[in-house]
């Protein structure tokens, strides 16, 4: 096994920026040989000086791993979010809760939209955790359970009822997704407020 790693290693060696810092170095070393400036000692300043060259080259250092970029993301993130807006058309939900699911989806459905909200959105990975967590987990999973709730207190009248989890289920998520246009706003605000300060410094200094 170790074998068989020997001439892999060795061409990664050749092609590495040691061995060819190395080597320019020691080429150096041997043009100072023709002129008749290395003397004697030319072999010991040609090994010198290509080992000087592998010392100071910039060390190899692993590609760092490509992981899909915030708007590809959000591209999905937009596919699957219509893949779940087909599927509450077809649940039957009570008044109150279809009302609130309705307020739910219109609000993420203006933070998906493509445009200069959701260029905003990209830059704010725990938004997007955040958005991507509602979309594939939590909307569903709080639709699903009343579904499922509702079937058994049919058969067994008498405990909670299921809708009014379900109505408190989307109310928090509604205000989670709240929070996120808000921190998105103070973002901006923050934007404006830094190029005022930047305007005013540089009427200053003129």
């Amino acid at each position: 096994m170790a074998t068989s790693k020997a001439p892999g290693r060795l061409l990664a060696y050749i092609e590495s920026r040691k061995n060819l810092t190395g080597s320019a170095c020691g080429i150096a070393g041997l043009a100072l040989t023709f002129t008749g400036l290395a003397g004697a000692y030319w072999p010991v300043v040609i090994v010198g000086l290509y080992g000087a060259g592998a010392l100071i080259a910039p060390p190899e250092r692993p590609s760092a791993p490509d992981f899909p970029d915030p708007s590809s993301q959000l591209d999905s993130l937009r596919a699957d979010f219509v893949t779940l807006r087909a599927y509450l058309d077809e649940v039957e939900l009570p008044p109150a809760a279809s009302g609130r699911l309705v307020e739910l989806t219109e609000l993420l459905a203006g933070l998906l939209a493509p445009g200069w909200v959701s260029e905003a959105l990209a830059t704010d990975p725990e938004g997007i955790h955040a958005l991507s967590r509602a979309v594939h987990q939590d909307i569903p999973e709080s639709v699903d359970t009343y579904l499922r709730t509702r079937w058994w207190t049919r058969i067994a009248p008498g405990t909670e009822p299921p809708e009014r989890h379900l109505e408190q289920q989307l109310s928090l998520l509604h205000r989670e997704a709240e929070s996120l246009v808000a921190g998105l706003r103070e973002a901006e605000a923050r934007r404006q407020q830094t190029h005022t300060r930047y305007l005013e410094d540089r009427g200053r200094s003129g």
